[in-house]
């Protein structure tokens, strides 16, 4: 046990390429095969502990699944389960983890499970609690789940940093999002955000996104740190990093600035995977960089044209559909996508027909609304899509029917051309001091009323924490603000944990404060 034991030490901090030579070797060594022989022949003499360091040796050496030898220690196991200390049950669920499931290894998990069950009570080791965590796994039983909680939130006063990660990482192996231990984890990791390295980042990450745990102080403070020593990060890393964040509905602004000036510094970097990554995080956050905004831009642009005659159809269409999310049109990678558009290319039969289609519609939208000569129209043809509204505009309803004092004074669900939809419209004089009843601006010109849209978007539409749009939600209130709206962005779910009485008075301030309007904005489409 204690020469299989010191083989996989070693072997475990090799480089991968080693590993694969040294296994090789290990494997044809004549004293190994003797070692494994003298094994199987001792293998129900052993002690407990012996035994499942063996199995856990043995199999993160690689040696196949399906050989006697590693079958029998299973089935060995599997009959001193009851005997077994808590330390060698974590060992063994950390072996069991690794090995693919067949009837011996599935009985003997389920034997474990039952067996943690009964002992749970009694495990104060905060670093076994966290190893059967991660080693049961998301198949763990709800109830089961929740007794593994309750054991550790009794040690949690002594939690330290490493075992706060390995938590963190273990609760998301479970797939089971508990705060009361998230939150203490978090302020460690918090605390010691110096202490972690790189791809452990990017682990905490992938483990709040696998929770859908947002806790913006724990990103907000893993942001600053990769901000901070963004000059030790090779770009391939802080474009990881990004990536993550981006899964998360997370804007880490001044990372996202700091690595648009490393593009525009050196593009050359960026191959076709790592631009359609740095195209999709960008648009979807909805960042465009405070300076150089041109140069970034056009550096993207000259890497998507590089990458022409290499890219997909579909890859083609999410990098010029990125772009024109951000107001920017891509000529050149914009006059091929229309091509093979007129040959019927770009709309597969398979399962992203739907996604294609959609994707399609939103660039021949932006190439009209976002091109220079795009004037705005005198009338806009809108149409009533129902007099019924949803649950979650309710309240909405009626708080502007309490302030205007009639439904007459609003339209409700509102389609606009480009397939554009509105919640609430309303119609104002050219002064903007009072509100118009809607029949009675019907025949007249843009030129003589103001025309406010409301938009109530739920929390996935604005970036996490903030009331700052995503890409999407973003080009809509462009392209409504180029039709002629003024656009009035509210986020919903704030807007319902308002009392009835500071929900009128909120959209009473939208209404009649010049602050509640949003003009047409500055984009990166000036220099088209």
């Amino acid at each position: 046990t204690n020469s299989l034991t010191m083989a996989w030490r070693l072997f475990k901090s090799l480089s991968e390429e080693q590993q694969r030579y040294e296994k090789q070797l290990i494997f044809e060594h004549p004293a190994f095969v003797k070692l494994c022989q003298q094994l199987l022949h001792d293998v129900r003499r052993m002690t407990r502990g012996d035994l499942v360091f063996s199995l856990h040796a043995l199999v993160n050496l690689g040696v196949p699944q399906n050989t006697l030898l590693v079958q029998t220690l299973v089935r060995v196991c599997q009959e001193k389960l009851n005997q077994l200390d808590n330390r060698c049950i974590s060992v063994l669920a950390t072996a069991v983890a690794g090995m693919d499931k067949d009837k011996n290894v599935s009985a003997l998990q389920a034997g474990l499970q039952l067996l943690v069950e009964q002992r749970i009570s009694n495990i104060r080791d905060i670093f076994i609690l966290q190893n059967l965590m991660k080693c049961l796994g998301k198949d763990t039983p709800v109830f089961l789940k929740k007794k593994l909680e309750m054991a550790v939130v009794r040690e949690i006063d002594g939690l330290t940093f490493p075992n706060a990660l390995r938590m963190f990482l273990a609760l998301a192996a479970m797939n089971y999002c508990s705060l009361p231990i998230l939150n203490p984890c978090s302020k460690k990791i918090q605390e010691n955000v110096h202490d972690v390295p790189f791809r452990v980042l990017i682990l905490i990450l992938e483990a709040c996104h696998t929770l859908q745990y947002r806790n913006v102080k724990l990103l907000s403070a893993l942001a600053d740190y990769v901000n901070s020593t963004a000059y030790l990060w090779d770009k391939r890393q802080i474009i990881l990093f990004l990536s993550a964040c981006e899964t998360l509905g997370f804007q880490p602004t001044e990372l996202l600035d700091i690595f648009a000036e490393k593009v525009t510094e050196d593009p050359d970097f960026l191959n076709l995977k790592n631009l359609l990554i740095v195209l999709r995080v960008y648009s979807r956050l909805n960042h465009i960089p405070r300076i150089q905004k041109h140069l970034f831009f056009e550096a993207l642009h000259n890497c998507l044209d590089k990458c022409l005659p290499q890219i997909s159809n579909t890859e083609l269409l999410k990098a010029v559909y990125s772009l024109g999310i951000l107001g920017y049109l891509p000529h050149r990678a914009l006059d091929e996508l229309l091509q093979k558009d007129s040959k019927d290319e770009l709309i597969p039969s398979d399962d992203l027909k739907e996604q294609n289609t959609a994707l399609l519609r939103s660039v021949k939208t932006c190439m009209e609304i976002d091109s220079p000569s795009f004037t705005k129209p005198a009338f806009v043809l809108t149409e009533n899509l129902s007099s019924l509204v949803s649950l979650n505009l309710r309240k909405a309803q009626e708080a502007l029917i309490e302030l205007l004092g009639d439904e007459n004074m609003f339209r409700q669900n509102v389609r606009l051309p480009y397939r554009y939809h509105i919640d609430f419209e309303i119609r104002m004089d050219s002064d903007r001091k009072k509100v118009l009843p809607i029949a009675a601006t019907d025949d007249h010109p843009d030129s003589c009323v103001q025309r406010l849209a409301f938009l109530f978007a739920p929390v996935s539409a604005f970036c996490l924490g903030t009331t700052h749009p995503q890409g999407k939600l973003a080009m809509k209130k462009r392209h409504l603000n180029k039709l002629g709206y003024h656009v009035i962005l509210i986020h919903n779910k704030k807007f319902q944990e308002m009392k009835n009485e500071d929900a009128v008075e909120f959209l009473k301030r939208k209404i009649y404060s010049e602050d509640g309007f949003s003009f047409p904005e500055a984009t990166v489409q000036d220099n088209n």
